[in-house]
């Protein structure tokens, strides 16, 4: 909050602040959320809900680091083993991971199953 108001007192506009993904980034979760959730007008709900959602708790810049992070684990090599044992990368995809899970709980509808 108090950011938020030194913000507008130093003539930053707050609701970009806020709203710092740009529509491309937005566009590539859904679509990617939706291939594994399938391509329903449900899922489409579900996945942007989700993704307005990390955007709002995880800045755009750390939402691309801790992208690249989870993208270079699944590599093999050297070059890779940073990304996997690095505290600061760690700390970069617990923070979209946390954020993902919250989005999950938030955004998703629980599939009701009959008893068995």
């Amino acid at each position: 909050m108090i950011a938020l108001a030194l913000m507008t007192a130093l003539g930053a506009d707050p609701a970009a602040a806020l709203n710092d993904y740009p529509t491309e980034a937005r566009a590539d979760y859904v679509f990617t959320c939706m291939a594994a959730n399938g391509q329903t007008r449900q899922a489409l709900s579900e996945c942007s809900c989700a993704i307005d959602h990390i955007a709002s708790v995880l800045p755009y810049k750390r939402y691309v680091a801790a992208e690249t992070v989870l993208a270079m684990r699944q590599t093999s090599g050297e070059r890779a083993e940073v990304f996997r044992s690095a505290e600061f990368n760690n700390a970069f995809a617990r923070d979209l991971q946390s954020a993902a899970a919250e989005a999950e709980v938030l955004c998703f509808t629980p599939v009701l199953r009959a008893p068995d």
